[in-house]
């Protein structure tokens, strides 16, 4: 990207698009468009095809995603493929359209099988099963990617695919009906704080490995990307490093300074056992995660009290 470079962040007030935004302007990058959800509708594709041929960005980061934890995926499967597959068409097929100059596209690492070899590689797309509490969004995902491969083979489109492990940090959903773990844990020990609970259920085992990234190291690996990635191969983004959600409820517990006991609800779904991602060709490039675990968890603590979600 050069300085002067018309720049889409697609999402750009969820979670990882805002943070994006705060990662181009903060490397000096001026020209941003960052609509909200009401400026433009990424579910129509006369929208979306309308706000590109007005503005013709040079690059497109596909940030948006309509995203949730286990208990939102297993009650709402229709709507994660169906939203997922249709933001990402329109945003794509667009992106060609109107002659972007490079796109960059977000998954998942839970697009690789729930049993695969640890820790995960790029090449592990489609060689098994997916993890079935996920598996909607994660067909999603794969749509898309096959959908940057295709176009990049097809039309010479310089479209690239980032998989990011497990995000946590600023503008996260902390909606224990739809939220991933960091926040569910966050939530729950915060309001079990407030309320002098003696216990926190957590759901599952507390046994499965995960590993976690703060979405300001996941903003900084996507601009790096944009900078010196240019491959029809996906990419992993992520820390190297995990810990058991037992680890983490420990640590967050810690964090937000509740005193009371730890049990788990061994009825809930664990999701996959394990889920560590193979860093080793971003790394390769150049681009390494700074921001340890517990340092990352205090800020997004910080944020939460001082934001609405709180209560």
């Amino acid at each position: 990207m050069r300085a002067d470079s018309k720049i889409f962040v697609a999402g750009a007030h969820g979670m990882v698009g805002s943070a994006i935004v705060r990662a181009l302007s903060g490397a000096g990058y001026n020209e941003i468009l960052s609509p909200s959800r009401g400026e433009l509708d990424l579910m129509n594709t006369a929208s979306v095809n309308n706000y590109l041929n007005f503005h013709r960005p040079s690059h497109v980061f596909a940030a948006a995603a309509k995203v949730g934890g286990i208990l939102a995926n297993s009650t709402q499967p229709a709507e994660f493929l169906r939203e997922n597959l249709v933001i990402q068409t329109n945003l794509i097929h667009a992106a060609f359209e109107y002659r972007v100059e490079k796109l960059l596209f977000l998954g998942s690492t839970c697009i690789y099988p729930r049993l695969a070899p640890q820790p995960l590689k790029e090449e592990y797309l489609l060689t098994g099963p997916l993890e079935s509490t996920n598996e909607w969004y994660a067909v999603a995902k794969i749509a898309g990617i096959k959908l940057c491969q295709a176009y990049r083979q097809q039309y010479g489109c310089d479209f690239i695919a980032g998989m990011p492990t497990n995000l946590y940090g600023q503008n996260d959903n902390f909606d224990l009906n739809s939220s991933h773990v960091v926040p569910a844990l966050i939530r729950k020990f915060h309001e079990a704080k407030k309320a002098h609970a003696p216990t926190v259920t957590i759901w599952g085992s507390g046994q499965p490995l995960r590993e976690f990234l703060h979405v300001d190291d996941c903003a900084d690996a996507c601009v790096f990307l944009m900078q010196h990635y240019n491959d029809t191969e996906i990419i992993n983004i992520g820390v190297g490093q995990e810990l058991s959600i037992r680890d983490l409820a420990t640590v967050i517990k810690r964090v937000v300074g509740y005193h009371g006991d730890l049990t788990f609800d061994r009825s809930k779904p664990d999701g996959t056992p394990r889920k560590l991602v193979d860093t080793t060709k971003i790394n390769r490039l150049g681009w390494y995660a700074k921001i340890p675990l517990e340092d990352g968890l205090r800020q997004t603590y910080q944020w939460f009290q001082q934001d609405d979600n709180a209560g």
